[in-house]
């Protein structure tokens, strides 16, 4: 089932670029999180299903709509269905690179299938405590699901690879939204991450509000203070990342801490 299919301008600067992305935005999701903006997509299911020529025929149109990539949102979950889609997409002439944009819990088995096949990753590291993943997303072994996955990842396709604009063309990149509380969570996950790569490409994510069931979850009940998302990132750079996404947030955010 999809939700929507568009170019999307929202995305990592690699990824989005002038054309934009070419999202294509799965219904449901293999994780329960409570604070999901995206519920009525991921929990409710709201979207139409399609068969795989439907599916490939997505993917051509937004090739031709100049889109830098095809980027599947919340794929997990239906990697059968759009590697069948694929062999028909091309056989049509698709040549753009493809995005497996997801949760992070990822099985290793199905990624090892999709070596090859994948071009970029992208990938959110949400937990690295249990008891927080049991809590918040209903999944209390996400991050033994989550840290072999990213690093099977890495294996598959190294570093982020940009062409002469600027555009992902190759690699890992990782999210980590930050969350209220979750200092000593985003320092572990960006340890794990330079360990694999100091070079890893990562958007550390300061736009956490509360959604969906999140006001009954402190301390997710709170919007994250930009303080705290401002030392988020010194603490990834002294962790040993110095790849960091400077998006339009950061800046905003830079912005309102000058200001105080």
């Amino acid at each position: 089932m999809v939700a929507s299919y568009e170019p999307h301008f929202g995305e990592e600067t690699p990824l989005s670029g002038v054309a934009g992305s070419g999202t294509i935005f799965f219904s449901h999701c293999n994780l329960r999180c409570v604070f999901c903006q995206n519920h009525e997509i991921s929990h409710g299911g709201a979207g139409v299903e399609v068969e795989s020529s439907q599916l490939a025929a997505m993917m051509i149109s937004l090739q031709k709509q100049g889109c830098h990539n095809i980027n599947l949102v919340t794929p997990s979950h239906v990697v059968p269905q759009i590697l069948a889609a694929l062999v028909l997409a091309c056989e049509r002439g698709l040549t753009i690179p493809l995005v497996y944009n997801s949760s992070g819990y990822d099985s290793v088995e199905t990624l090892r299938l999709l070596d090859g096949v994948v071009d970029i990753y992208m990938p959110d590291f949400k937990f690295i405590d249990p008891h927080s993943s049991k809590k918040f997303c209903v999944a209390a072994d996400y991050p033994d699901i989550a840290r072999p996955a990213i690093a099977e990842m890495f294996r598959q396709v190294g570093d982020l690879e940009l062409d002469s604009q600027g555009l992902a063309i190759r690699g890992l990149l990782v999210r980590h939204l930050v969350m209220p509380g979750g200092l000593q969570e985003a320092e572990e996950i960006f340890g794990f991450l330079a360990g694999l790569s100091s070079s890893m490409y990562v958007n550390v994510m300061g736009q956490y509000h509360p959604c969906f069931h999140a006001g009954d979850y402190p301390p997710l009940d709170r919007p994250l203070a930009p303080e705290d998302f401002k030392r988020a990132r010194q603490v990834a750079r002294e962790r040993g990342l110095y790849r960091l996404e400077e998006g339009g947030m950061e800046r905003l955010l830079a912005r309102i801490l000058a200001e105080k």
